[in-house]
């Protein structure tokens, strides 16, 4: 029977512009408690110390509340929906979620996060760092908080993935009764970003999980761009 761990990594500490997050992670993660890491881990690193790291911090008035509602604008493809203050977008990465994945929690008052520019190269640049300096070939996922149209509360999805696939397709295989499954395509690397969101919290401020014991089958090159359904697939537009 498979079998999965899930932790958070402790001792990361802030996150800065111009930090290195793969030499920081790789040195938590060397040993005890939070290592020695292994080939075949799935490490989920939280957007918001991506965004730091890269800089993608922008000054707001920190004295008005609505300050920041240009730069949702200015970072959004289209407008999906409007109502009073809330704007549910299309980011240019081709995400859908609320105010463009700008975000205020866990930020110095007076700035905002935007989204990193190309999550899957940031989780990329974390994977090889780590394996350059630990030796181990891991999956990297870089996570975000969102909402889901049709049902209540939040849940920390993927937005760049790096060594771990997006989506497993299980179409033509058997189920367990024996029938062939026609549509079945699992979304696991939101389900691994939902698993180590229940270890690092949203106050905790532990903003790197580990996940071991994943399908070696899932650990392949991928692109978040296989999460994201293509405009003549979707039937709410």
């Amino acid at each position: 029977m498979s079998r999965l761990e899930v932790w958070g990594v402790e001792g990361i500490g802030e996150i800065r512009p111009g930090d290195q997050l793969g030499d920081i992670i790789a040195h938590a993660c060397a040993d005890p408690p939070n290592g020695p890491l292994q080939d075949g881990d799935v490490l989920v690193v939280t957007q918001k110390i991506v965004s730091k790291a890269e800089g993608r911090l922008v000054e707001i008035d920190a004295d008005d509340p609505l300050s920041h509602k240009q730069l949702v604008e200015d970072e959004a493809a289209r407008v999906v929906r409007r109502r009073g203050d809330l704007l549910i977008t299309e980011t240019k990465h081709g995400f859908i979620c609320a105010n463009s994945g700008v975000d205020l929690s866990n930020v110095e008052r007076g700035y905002a996060a935007l989204l990193p520019i190309d999550s899957d190269r940031s989780a990329r640049r974390v994977r090889d760092i780590v394996r350059a300096r630990l030796g181990c070939a891991v999956g990297v996922i870089v996570s975000d908080t969102f909402g889901r149209p049709w049902r209540k509360g939040l849940t920390d999805v993927a937005i760049g993935v790096a060594g771990i696939a997006g989506v497993v397709d299980l179409r033509g295989a058997p189920d367990a009764l024996g029938r062939v499954m026609q549509v079945t395509e699992v979304a696991v690397a939101d389900e691994i970003a939902g698993a180590a969101e229940l270890v690092m919290g949203k106050s905790s401020g532990i903003p790197v999980g580990v996940v071991r014991g994943v399908d070696r089958s899932w650990l392949r090159d991928a692109s978040i761009a296989e999460l994201i359904r293509p405009p003549q697939e979707d039937l709410f537009r």
